[in-house]
């Protein structure tokens, strides 16, 4: 056996290889996490359930499940990439674990890609999840699959950025019942459930330009009614995913 053999290699490893791990710890963090699982697993899937074996909400012409898929979807995406990593974030940064990982080899930006990389992994899971509840149930859907994925990517975006601002400026605690509410909030006026044609006009006007709001419509527009790209609800998701990322870059504090 020579010398060389076990020749050390000192120094960091590359970023991809770091990135990855990062990732797959992320992934398996929040998979084995009770609370995260309830956002993100159990209460939409509820939600999709429920309200479309039961005749509570009028969702307007066709089966209900056709009107509660999409949204449900949006909501899968909004409790992952803002509630579940809003609340994770904010208490990693309350224990040190952000200062931790910061002083170590992995650099910040790749931590943060890694993060988005497992709500990324974890929304693959949820949504296929959901499209088979929703096709037992009798779900239609239509429309362009890069639609889809576009709407999906830019909600995100929108969502992501907006959970890691509140995560790094918010206390624990305040982003554990904020992000709570927020969702609950939103499950109501983010036309999850409730069509927003239901609402007063000067309310819904309001109501159209939150993200939950532009997701769950424009998926909608795209799965129920066929349309091709959804361009006004791409354009608000799109706006908020500029404005929250580059807040949540120039605000986010790591202790």
């Amino acid at each position: 056996m020579s010398g060389g053999t076990y020749t050390p290699r000192p120094g960091a490893a590359p970023a991809g290889r770091m990135i990855v791990a990062q990732a797959a710890f992320e992934t398996k963090m929040l998979l084995r996490n009770g609370e995260q699982l309830l956002l993100t697993v159990v209460i939409p899937s509820l939600v999709l359930v429920l309200f479309s074996a039961v005749d509570v909400v009028d969702t307007g012409e066709g089966r209900a499940v056709d009107f509660l898929a999409p949204g449900v979807l949006a909501l899968a995406v909004m409790s992952t990439a803002f509630t579940g990593q809003a609340i994770a974030t904010g208490f990693e940064r309350r224990y040190g674990v952000l200062k931790r990982l910061g002083a170590s080899p992995l650099p910040r930006w790749a931590l943060m890609t890694a993060k988005t990389a497992s709500v990324l992994v974890t929304e693959v899971l949820q949504i296929a999840l959901l499209t088979v509840i929703a096709l037992a149930l009798g779900w239609s859907p239509h429309g362009s699959p890069a639609a889809v994925f576009l709407l999906l990517l830019l909600g995100t975006a929108a969502f992501s950025g907006l959970g890691l601002l509140m995560a790094g400026t918010l206390r624990a605690e305040a982003t554990l019942a904020a992000a709570n509410l927020v969702f609950l909030l939103l499950l109501v006026g983010g036309g999850v459930i409730v069509p927003l044609e239901k609402f007063p006009g000067a309310v819904r006007a309001v109501l159209e330009l939150l993200p939950l709001s532009a997701l769950s419509d424009g998926l909608r527009d795209v799965l129920q009614g066929g349309a091709s790209m959804p361009w006004g609800a791409a354009g608000v998701l799109a706006v908020w995913a500029v404005l929250g990322l580059g807040a949540a870059a120039a605000f986010f504090r790591w202790e």
